[in-house]
């Protein structure tokens, strides 16, 4: 099984539920990005810790396009994860619109490239079964949705100047960043970003730290932590009894506490993000975060991320709640029950992320 080394997750498993999350966060994945690569430097170098299914790679990889280019490292525990996450990145400067982009006109990607000090993992799909068909069916998606965009891209008007893309490079290191530090896989960095990664070490502190150690003088770090939870549901549903989203995500809170309890040198971390990054030595330390909300009725490509979000919750916390609520989950998740949740028209999703930023000296 492909799973992260600390948290027993399969997360090769989880590649196309990370997926559809990243569809639905990636308006908020390309403002961030955007927000975070203008503070930067010309042609600087981003590190994507833990780049999971590549939402923020791909927005980090157009945003340093039309920022005039640099390098793109993406490091991850799972292969299977770098494999979609490099696809992501690639096809999302393959399509993105020439015309929004600064910088000279160059070459759009230059993919997987080696750089001194870089241990490089060729994107190319290495699990089988189940994660292979994972894998396949993301790139498949993913390149689907490329060539969907071409389809109608106008060209620019009469005497319109075209400006192409920022060349970008794009690495990956396959590495678990509680094992090694980071400065030992990766360039040094203006940017290193690590989103809801951090909490699935054993000593968050120490991962914290270790993430600085890749930073230039000046650098930033950045960490989406602590984000309120996503509620989807209403309080009664007619199934069970009321306020099953929120008992699930008590018991979520449980299961999180017993997680970290089991890992192995698993170290407390008890005050917040901002006083993490101070203590790591970082200065500047601020927060902000982005609202996520889609209001009641839902399209139907989000309903089934309701649907795909409840059904993860449910599965992740099914020995922490009662025997009623797992009867009413099915009956929820049932395609075929009048009672299912991708029929509903008053699912919704109302969350938040919050990124934790500072700056070496």
């Amino acid at each position: 099984m492909a799973a992260h080394t600390h948290d027993d997750i399969d997360w090769a498993g989880r590649i196309t539920a990370l997926r559809r999350a990243d569809e639905l966060h990636a308006p908020i994945h390309e403002e961030i990005a955007a927000r975070l690569v203008e503070q930067l430097g010309p042609t600087p170098v981003i590190v994507d810790a833990g780049s999971g299914a590549g939402g923020m790679s791909a927005a980090f990889a157009v945003a340093l396009a039309r920022h005039g280019g640099g390098q793109l490292v993406l490091v991850d525990a799972v292969p299977e994860l770098l494999d979609v996450a490099c696809t992501a990145a690639r096809v999302a400067i393959e399509q993105a619109p020439a015309a929004e982009a600064t910088g000279p006109p160059a070459e759009a990607v230059s993919a997987l490239s080696d750089s001194p000090g870089v241990s490089v993992a060729p994107s190319a799909s290495v699990s089988l079964g189940t994660e292979q068909a994972e894998v396949e069916q993301a790139r498949a998606e993913i390149d689907g949705a490329a060539a969907a965009a071409t389809v109608g891209r106008g060209h620019p008007g009469p005497g319109a100047a075209p400006t192409a893309l920022a060349t970008v490079e794009i690495d990956s290191v396959l590495a678990d960043v509680a094992s090694v530090a980071l400065d030992q896989v990766v360039p040094r960095a203006d940017l290193v970003w690590a989103a809801s990664m951090v909490h699935h070490l054993p000593d968050q502190q120490a991962g914290v730290a270790g993430l600085v150690s890749a930073l230039k003088p000046g650098g930033m770090l950045a960490l989406v932590e602590g984000s309120p939870p996503t509620h989807c549901l209403p309080w009664d549903l007619g199934v069970g009894t009321p306020g099953l989203e929120r008992r699930l995500l008590a018991a979520r809170d449980h299961w999180f506490g017993q997680m970290r309890a089991g890992m192995a040198d698993a170290v407390r971390m008890p005050y917040g993000w901002n006083l993490a990054l101070g203590k790591a030595g970082l200065e500047r330390t601020a927060s902000f975060s982005r609202l996520v909300d889609f209001p009641a009725p839902l399209d139907a490509a989000v309903r089934d991320y309701v649907v795909q979000h409840i059904a993860w919750l449910g599965s992740t916390v099914d020995e922490l709640v009662t025997q009623e609520d797992r009867d009413a989950l099915r009956v929820l998740l049932d395609p075929v029950d009048p009672a299912y949740l991708g029929l509903r028209d008053d699912v919704y999703v109302l969350g938040a992320r919050t990124v934790h930023l500072g700056f070496l000296p």
